[in-house]
């Protein structure tokens, strides 16, 4: 069976202001970069085939911590570029909830529903993951692990897309997920 090492990057200062981050170029901060190394230690004894990230600066810089620990090269999937949350990007995830209560109480419930201002839906990104995914699959053999560095709420969607589970509530992905976790990959995802 197939698996998925999905790797969220280090922290960033947005993530640490609660700000709204999106398809923004945020580096790691010292945080970030300390819980890299921590994490590397983690996964120490991994049987990672190959390393893939999301084109922003954080997944990066963590995909490149994580290939020299591993000895392996990343590829960049554009595809896993972060979900686009339009004019939100940049703003405390508070000031949307004080300014557009209803649009952000939808995202916590309904998410797949609701298209940020000037953003990109949830179906879209989905759709974006499933064909980049979908080469993944095909191009690794049964039981191999391959390593995906994403952030939140792409992280997410890559887990929906794989277990074809509820989104849950995004807003919250970057608490209460763990900062990496393997994911088997169902025989009928793997079969599409």
């Amino acid at each position: 069976m197939v698996q998925i090492l999905l790797i969220r990057p280090g922290t960033t200062e947005y993530d640490q202001q609660g700000r709204v981050q999106g398809t923004l170029n945020i580096p790691l901060c010292e945080d970030g970069r300390q819980e890299v190394e921590a994490m590397i230690e983690e996964l120490r004894g991994q049987p990672v085939a190959a390393l893939y990230t999301s084109p922003c600066q954080a997944a990066v810089q963590t995909a490149e911590c994580l290939g020299k620990s591993f000895d392996l090269k990343f590829k960049l999937i554009d595809n896993f570029e972060n979900l686009d949350f339009g004019l939100w990007q940049g703003s405390l995830v508070a000031d949307v909830k004080t300014k557009q209560p209803k649009v952000y109480r939808q995202w916590q419930e309904q998410p797949e529903i609701v298209c940020p201002p000037q953003g990109e839906t949830l179906c879209a990104a989905k759709q974006r993951v499933l064909t980049s995914l979908t080469k993944l699959l095909k191009k690794h053999k049964a039981d191999s692990v391959f390593a995906v560095v994403a952030p939140e709420p792409l992280a997410s969607v890559i887990r929906h897309v794989v277990r074809q589970e509820a989104w849950g509530d995004l807003w919250q992905s970057n608490a209460n997920t763990p900062r990496w976790q393997l994911i088997a990959v169902p025989e009928a995802v793997a079969a599409k």
